[in-house]
């Protein structure tokens, strides 16, 4: 029978603890989330400054719905390029220092699109070994070869550019890391880029609204110029709030995109109305209060948490990952602050590596400090109640 191994694919992912099912979300606001029925603090969103929500973000999608409609119509180089779009992108252009910008309709396309145009032809993509799905996917459907360093392992990147004898390399790792929070050493970065006479690439998903002087990212944070790095992907359906994807760079890169990247020339714009929604919620991200809010809630956090002896990464980041080990345990946990009205899913291999399996609680500008207290209350609580069933099943056993 044709496809006979979906049906054992899916009997294993359970049988190992890795099935996936969705969860349909009825609505949100103001950091709280309902499902069928019934309310919880939300600690698993990517919206990290509340902007999805906000009343300026709203109104300048229902100015951008009346001006241009609900859709662009068709691609970016048949009629779907509008002002509006043009605008967004000098406007980042201008904010990140760089000559140009493209818009993608998310962070996944803008990540295929540039590994696919850039090694259209043999080259060398040396990525860290946590860069996300979206990159992976996209350098191995290249023509590079691809090799990956350990997670901010500068002498395991030196070593492999080393070997490297490609006229085209391109070192690729993310500003803040999706699953661990962290971020990477931007100085070894930049300078190992610079004596390989490689371009550095950063997927600058999770820090772009978030970090830096006006929260613009790795850019804004370390003051890199294009020259340092020549390739910034940022996205907008995190801290910006709204949806959809750019890629930053020089003139010629961006023009070779335009005529090389299939991901943007043959899908249709995102729409007008987006881009309008966009340019606002960027003028919340560089001059609102957010993000010193969602600052002030990290420190919290993380306050709590030692005093608590709760065990943490090395974030000082959005994300906040607790790892327990266990696809199950995780599982386990997860259920436990849902019963406690806290909503914090599991992330389970193969999004992230086995034996890593954890809690990814992602904290809010939305969130007031009696959330993040309710947090670490319930934390304690789901571990002792996860511990002690544990042991009873042992017992038992």
């Amino acid at each position: 029978m044709a496809f006979e191994f979906i049906d054992t694919q899916l009997a294993l992912r359970q049988q190992d603890g890795y099935y996936r099912q969705r969860t349909c979300i009825d609505y949100e606001r103001d950091g709280v989330i309902a499902i069928n029925g019934k309310h919880y603090l939300n600690f698993g969103s990517n919206d990290y400054l509340g902007l999805r929500h906000d009343q300026g973000v709203l109104q300048a999608w229902v100015e951008g719905l009346a001006q241009f409609g609900g859709g662009s119509g068709a691609s970016p180089l048949v009629t779907g390029y509008s002002a509006a779009h043009r605008e967004l992108e000098q406007v980042l252009a201008e904010a990140l220092n760089r000559d140009a910008v493209l818009l993608f309709s998310s962070g996944f396309a803008a990540n295929q699109a540039l590994c696919q145009a850039l090694f259209a032809e043999q080259g060398d993509i040396v990525a860290d070994k946590f860069m996300h799905a979206s990159f992976i996917e996209g350098a191995t459907a290249s023509a590079a070869r691809l090799r990956r360093f350990a997670h901010n392992d500068y002498e395991h990147l030196s070593a492999i550019l080393a070997k490297s004898t490609s006229e085209h390399r391109l070192i690729a790792s993310e500003g803040v890391f999706s699953m661990d929070g962290d971020s990477p050493d931007m100085a070894q970065l930049v300078g190992h880029a610079e004596s390989s006479n490689s371009w550095l690439m950063l997927d600058d998903a999770h820090a772009f609204g978030v970090t830096g002087k006006f929260g613009l990212g790795s850019i804004d944070a370390y003051q890199l110029s294009q020259q340092q790095c020549p390739v910034v992907m940022g996205t907008f359906g995190k801290a910006v709030g709204t949806a959809g994807a750019f890629i930053a760079g020089s003139h010629a890169l961006i023009d070779y995109l335009v005529n090389y990247a299939r991901h943007y020339i043959y899908s249709t714009a995102f729409p007008p109305a987006q881009a309008v929604a966009t340019l606002h919620a960027l003028s919340r991200v560089t001059q609102g209060s957010e993000r010193e809010k969602l600052h002030s809630n990290i420190a919290h956090f993380r306050a709590r948490a030692r005093q608590e002896g709760l065990q943490l990464m090395d974030s000082q980041s959005a994300i906040q990952p607790v790892v327990v080990g266990s696809p199950t345990r995780a599982m386990a946990l997860s259920v436990e602050l849902a019963n406690r009205g806290l909503w914090v899913p599991a992330m389970r291999h193969p999004t992230v590596p086995k034996g890593t399996d954890r809690l990814r609680i992602t904290l809010s500008a939305s969130h007031a400090e009696r959330d993040v207290d309710a947090l670490i209350d319930g934390l304690m609580l789901a571990q002792q109640r996860v511990l002690f069933n544990n042991d009873c099943s042992e017992i038992n056993g």
